[in-house]
């Protein structure tokens, strides 16, 4: 019996770590994303939550990649510019709807100190996506770009990458737990417990 007990407490901790583990995956979404323009060509990976607000954008956690050869080190805080750019703030957020960036878009900076920030830009006479890039020596404000710096037109794409079903999680749940309920119920009394019923009766 103890060992019953053993068993079954042990596929219930194993089917429900995976559960869970399921559960913590499925809270974030995986994205591919890139851009590229005239001397531009920046891709990588997004992290966003799972739910997307009333418009259909997902909140951008983390990112990686390169723009030009040049490592992405960070994602710069929603609702602060990048340096250079002030005072023009970053959402962070994401869509799959046609329009996939805001026209606040999102920033990063980059391992040679440098910042980036693609945005949709409704304004322009056909309405397209831009990218913002600032160098070292950074001066406050957009009015400020310097020699190095650029708003130039570029393309964007970002897709979710598939991740698992937790359909398939769930069934293995059901299944250890039918199989735990054969062992309980197929589980023959021992010698020891069967002279005990003899005596008994």
């Amino acid at each position: 019996m103890k060992n019953l007990v053993i068993l079954s407490a042990t596929a219930l901790a194993a089917t429900s770590g995976l559960v869970i583990g399921t559960m913590q995956a499925a809270s974030a979404l995986s994205w591919n994303w890139n851009y590229s323009g005239a001397g531009i060509a920046a891709n990588g990976t997004f992290t966003t939550n799972d739910t997307p607000n009333n418009l259909g954008f997902y909140l951008i956690y983390e990112l990686t990649g390169t723009r030009n050869g040049e490592t992405i080190t960070g994602l710069q805080a929603a609702e602060t510019p990048i340096p250079g750019n002030e005072p023009f703030d970053v959402d962070n957020l994401i869509s799959l709807n046609i329009q996939q960036l805001t026209g606040d878009g999102f920033g990063y900076s980059t391992s040679e100190g440098n910042y980036s920030s693609p945005f949709f830009a409704s304004f322009l006479p056909t309405p397209g996506y831009l990218e913002v890039f600032s160098v070292p020596p950074l001066t406050p404000g957009f009015e400020n770009l310097g020699l190095e710096d650029s708003e130039l037109p570029i393309s964007f794409s970002a897709t979710i990458i598939t991740v698992p079903e937790p359909t398939s999680i769930l069934s293995l749940l059901a299944l250890g737990t039918v199989g735990a309920g054969s062992v309980l119920k197929h589980k023959k009394p021992s010698k020891l417990t069967e002279k005990k019923l003899e005596k008994i009766s």
